[in-house]
């Protein structure tokens, strides 16, 4: 779901009486869930409405719920059997993060297979993006996230946006969201890496899940070898944004690719810290992560083993190299 400044501005529309304008989302949840504006002050929100049963556990721990300068999680009583578990943002001058945040933590609670399990969801989701606020200092992204974030663009832009529709290309783009692969295809879920090495001897691997092919019909893996320095002719990260940007003529399409940008990190306040860097691609490769592809999965690791980090040496990968034509095979779907 993408939340957009046209659904914030029809609720927002002056109303004589004090009260709210909402919005129903995800009619199918296991609880109700708005967008909600308050009036007069016009004060945005996401409202999550419970029975009072389903919002004990929050109840006895709402002196813990997450907190985030700017944007606030509260929860109120509506009566003595409803409860409210509201986000409400406090500084206007984060409504960008406002709107992928909102739709993410409804997105999460839609998912749940109860009431209760939703607010706990969404109490969780809140604290990531509450991590991911934190996390994202005044200095920016750190320069191996600038990387990595610029080798996922490339790949969007170059590869999923030249064979798929827009919505197919930017949905794909889940490696913002915490999945276990950067892009996720019905066909094909795809890993990326980048690497400023001249000769790239090995490929750094977060975790055991990221070579993992379980659930996927195919997995692929990237690696986008680039030249990185200050000036020259190379594109910066910002370059990179805007030539997607341009290339989104949907509004829905762009508005999704901006929220997953700041889910990346990428936040609105600190894009003048990106016009350097300039980075200049080398090649962009894939393979086949299949068969006796080297990595290691779950199934692999003793039990009371997990959260491990590893390198795949490239060489020895040869066999397992995925052509252009193979690459965009996978990816398939119809461009437009």
């Amino acid at each position: 779901m993408t939340v957009t400044e046209d659904a914030w501005n029809e609720l927002e529309s002056p109303q004589e009486a004090p009260g709210r304008s909402s919005l129903r989302l995800h009619p199918e949840s296991p609880l109700d869930i708005f967008l909600s504006v308050s009036h007069p002050g016009r004060q945005r929100m996401l409202v999550l409405r419970a029975d009072a049963r389903s919002a004990d556990p929050v109840i006895r721990s709402v002196g813990r719920l997450p907190r985030a300068a700017g944007i606030e999680m509260n929860l109120s009583a509506v009566s003595r059997l409803e409860y409210e578990l509201q986000v409400i943002l406090t500084a206007n001058e984060l409504r960008e993060v406002f709107n992928p945040l909102v739709a993410d933590v409804a997105d999460t609670a839609r998912a749940a297979s109860a009431a209760p399990e939703a607010l706990a969801a969404a109490v969780e989701r809140f604290g990531r993006w509450q991590d991911l606020l934190r996390t994202v200092s005044r200095d920016g992204l750190s320069t191996e996230a600038r990387r990595g974030l610029h080798g996922e663009l490339l790949v969007l832009g170059n590869v999923l946006l030249a064979s798929l529709s827009q919505s197919e290309a930017v949905e794909a783009w889940t490696g913002p969201t915490g999945s276990n692969q950067d892009f996720q295809l019905p066909e094909v879920a795809i890993e990326t890496k980048a690497s400023i090495a001249k000769r790239p001897r090995s490929i750094h691997i977060a975790s055991e899940r990221q070579l993992d092919d379980t659930g996927t019909p195919a997995l692929l893996l990237a690696l986008a070898q680039l030249d990185e320095r200050r000036g020259g002719s190379g594109e910066s990260l910002n370059r990179r944004v805007d030539e997607i940007r341009q290339q989104l003529t949907s509004p829905v399409a762009r508005a999704r690719f901006d929220g997953l940008l700041i889910q990346a990190g990428y936040l609105p306040g600190h894009r003048d810290l990106y016009d350097e860097p300039r980075y200049t691609v080398r090649e962009l490769r894939f393979w086949h992560v299949r068969g006796d592809f080297p990595r290691l999965g779950e199934p692999d690791l003793p039990e009371g083993v997990g959260d491990c980090t590893y390198h795949v040496s490239t060489s020895g990968l040869d066999a397992y190299r995925a052509t252009a034509d193979e690459v965009k095979e996978l990816i398939g779907g119809s461009h437009g």
